[in-house]
């Protein structure tokens, strides 16, 4: 059997239902958030090239940051920090500028996958696949706007400043159809971002005593 370190030993036992959060709990948060953030975030960058290869590129960003969301998961030992997390990069994306429906989504994501993964104890492989394929369902968050009032959103300084012949290509290109492609497409990536991460992340994840 393998010996836990001092840390591992505190954490395995505390109650999983408990929310105490220590300071290595926190610093796993904020670290994890800030790499699934910025993973996110350079690949969305490609969307400048033009609409259509940001609708490509967007599902495949779920896939990349699958792997450091399963590696947070399996440093999760108890109720509270998933949700934590996700309300950290909730926050970052609002900071860039993402509606609030955007930020009250991915919020409302956090609760739910973190029901999930406190489903199966903090401790089963699955759930942890289920927690990121629902959570990544945030990525129509952003899109909200558009569904409520598209010519507004055409008008909106951030695309606007794109130039008038991407807002013309985008115009053609997002339709509500194919954005509902893209939402598909993302939550079939984030379920394949997931088990890509179980995989690579197998010896992490018997470590954790995830099964």
């Amino acid at each position: 059997m393998t010996e836990l370190t001092p840390s591992a030993a505190a954490a395995a036992s505390r109650s999983p239902s408990a929310v105490r959060f220590s300071a290595r709990d926190l610093l796993n948060v904020a670290i994890f958030a800030v790499i699934y953030f910025v993973i996110v975030f350079a690949i969305a960058m490609l969307g400048i090239i033009g609409p259509l290869v940001m609708l490509i590129t967007l599902p495949l960003s779920a896939v990349a940051a699958g792997v450091p969301y399963l590696l947070f998961l399996t440093r999760v030992r108890h109720a509270g920090m998933v949700a934590l997390f996700d309300v950290v990069l909730a926050l970052l994306y609002l900071m860039i500028g993402h509606p609030w429906q955007s930020t009250a989504l991915t919020i409302l994501l956090g609760v739910l996958a973190e029901l999930v993964l406190r489903a199966g104890g903090y401790r089963s492989t699955w759930a942890a696949v289920g927690t990121y394929t629902l959570f990544s369902a945030w990525f129509i968050g952003p899109w909200i706007p558009l569904f409520l009032d598209r010519e507004a959103y055409l008008r909106s300084q951030g695309l606007t400043a794109m130039g008038a012949d991407y807002v013309a290509a985008f115009n053609q290109v997002v339709s509500v159809p194919a954005l509902l492609i893209m939402f598909a497409a993302t939550l079939a990536c984030g379920f394949l971002g997931a088990l890509l991460g179980t995989v690579l992340l197998r010896k992490h994840f018997r470590k954790a005593g995830l099964a």
